[in-house]
């Protein structure tokens, strides 16, 4: 769950929003809409803390991990596009490195057995064992065919990036999934598969997008703040 108490933000004298009180759940899909400059990318960035709000506060159930569609289509240029998408959860891709690491070491001690017994273990809890066919299906079901997987994102064309980027956010079923505009640069069938997998996704996401179809068919909605299910 998501808690968000007392939250202001302002720039100058214009502000934004304030004394906002909400709770998003487990098992809804929320839409956030409004105007253009009403504060629906920002309010997203309050939640994944990459802005700081002037005042409240964001609270997210302990150990639940959150995703959020990057923008930056460059952020990953000299990276595979299958390692992009596993980089999308975090803490696997850090214990693999991790793993990859231990297991290079020429001066390998009982006390690394031991070490690499406890990421096996983590690793394994995650599904990394299958990890890199997950993300593999993911790709190609999101129209990235498998002749690109291996190549890095600088080389792909950019309607090919967007797809990366979304695979991304989705992969690893994140408790929480923070959608900025995930409809652009995609076509009606990429749409209507994210639709439907958002339809039955049973953890929590927010959605900021000025496609009403697209937020009608996976959210419901009203100004600012909705919510669905």
């Amino acid at each position: 769950m998501i808690s968000v108490r007392d939250l202001k933000l302002a720039y100058g004298k214009r502000v934004l929003f304030e004394e906002v009180n909400l709770n998003f759940t487990k098992g809804n899909c929320y839409g956030v809409i409004g105007a253009n400059g009403a504060g629906k990318s920002t309010f997203l960035k309050i939640l994944s803390g990459e802005i700081e709000p002037n005042k409240g506060t964001v609270e997210i159930t302990p150990g639940e991990r959150m995703a959020v569609l990057k923008q930056n289509q460059f952020g990953f240029d000299e990276v595979t596009v299958l390692d992009t998408v596993l980089m999308g959860h975090t803490r696997m891709w850090a214990i693999a490195k991790e793993r990859e690491a231990l297991y290079a070491k020429e001066d390998f001690t009982e006390e690394d057995g031991i070490q690499a017994g406890h990421l096996e273990h983590d690793y394994g809890e995650m599904g990394g064992y299958t990890a890199e066919s997950d993300a593999a299906t993911l790709l190609s079901e999101l129209g990235v065919k498998e002749s690109f997987h291996q190549s890095l994102m600088k080389e792909i064309p950019s309607n090919l990036k967007v797809r990366v980027l979304l695979a991304q956010a989705l992969f690893g079923n994140p408790d929480i999934l923070l959608l900025d505009e995930p409809t652009n640069g995609l076509d009606i069938e990429t749409i209507s598969w994210l639709e439907n997998f958002l339809a039955d996704y049973e953890n929590i996401v927010l959605v900021v997008s000025h496609d009403r179809h697209f937020l009608m068919l996976s959210a419901h909605m009203w100004p600012m703040w909705t919510g669905r299910k």
